[in-house]
């Protein structure tokens, strides 16, 4: 059985303890972070990748493995895996994240009219990133 990480018409908000007030791109490194990616791969085509697309290609760019391999993609959903609300955006660096009526993801500042529209919409899912500590 193959799992997914896929939301449709869902809007996930950033987590409660998120320390900024305001979206930031993720801080490039020599190896790229799981945010940088996660940015990289969802800011250079919003709604053009599903959670799953950008969870495993995710994966696949820090494993060295080709993005578009089929069986290793089986493979890695054969399992369950965290969503993007364990993706640091929303944890740490205030991006909320919109799924559309297609599952395809895009970023959406905190501090954006967008966001406000999106967290008010009562026609899509809502739910919180994970929070990045226990209280």
């Amino acid at each position: 059985m193959a799992h997914t990480t896929n939301y449709r018409d869902a809007f996930i908000e950033v987590a409660e303890d998120c320390p900024t007030d305001h979206a930031v791109e993720p801080p490039a490194s020599e190896k790229p972070t799981i945010a940088a990616l996660h940015y990289r791969l969802i800011a250079e085509h919003p709604y053009g990748r599903t959670s799953d697309d950008v969870v495993f290609e995710t994966f696949a760019l820090r494993a060295g493995i080709a993005v578009d391999d089929a069986v290793e993609r089986a493979l890695f959903f054969s399992v369950g895996r965290p969503c993007l609300r364990s993706s640091p955006l929303g944890k740490r660096y205030g991006w909320g994240l919109h799924h559309d009526a297609q599952g395809r993801v895009a970023l959406v500042a905190r501090e954006s009219d967008d966001y406000a529209l999106h967290a008010a919409d009562p026609e899509i899912s809502h739910m919180r990133a994970m929070r990045s500590r226990r209280h």
